[in-house]
């Protein structure tokens, strides 16, 4: 095997190396010096010096760092929803208070789990089997806030009835809330 030969085929163990590293990752960074260690193969297979191969490694990683990755992560994150998991994906959700529920403490069913919990306002006072919404997860603790107290969405009358519950009554987000 001569030097061409052998200087392609390291080019091409980073590439593919660099490749399943990025795999794992996900940050595109690993992604850009794999298209640099390819590039560096395009070079070695034209016959350039390994000073050469190195300088387009280099310059080809630098371009697609600065230039193409910012461009793709603001691609790849327009197009994939944010989902909210573990506790903040539990803000918002309707709980069943078990405990009368104050400032100071209480506890409440939430997604089929018993949390503590208190209120957001000081004075606020949630009776025992009421339903309530989660504002805010501290630690592990609930915070929630009464039905009625919560301010209504931006882009609903507050005075509207709900056509489902013309009687005022709501259901629970989730069918598990409900015991």
């Amino acid at each position: 095997m001569d030097q061409i030969e052998i200087h392609w085929v390291w080019w091409l163990v980073a590439a593919v190396a660099l490749g399943v590293v990025e795999v794992l990752t996900l940050d595109l960074v690993l992604l850009m010096f794999a298209v640099g260690a390819l590039a560096a193969v395009g070079a070695n297979l034209l016959g350039a010096s390994i000073a050469v191969q190195v300088l387009v490694f280099t310059a080809t990683s630098l371009v697609m760092l600065l230039g193409l990755r910012p461009y793709l992560l603001r691609n790849l994150r327009r197009r994939t929803p944010l989902i909210e998991t573990n506790a903040a994906g539990l803000v918002g959700r309707i709980a069943l208070t078990l405990s009368e529920v104050t400032s100071r403490g209480g506890s409440i069913k939430l997604a089929g789990e018993q949390w503590t919990a208190r209120t957001g306002r000081l004075g606020e006072t949630l009776a025992a089997d009421v339903e309530a919404r989660v504002t805010a997860i501290d630690g592990a603790t609930a915070v929630v806030t009464g039905l009625d107290t919560a301010p209504p969405a931006q882009d609903e009358d507050p005075g509207a009835a709900d056509p489902a519950h013309p009687d005022g009554t709501t259901t629970p987000d989730h069918p598990e809330d409900r015991s």
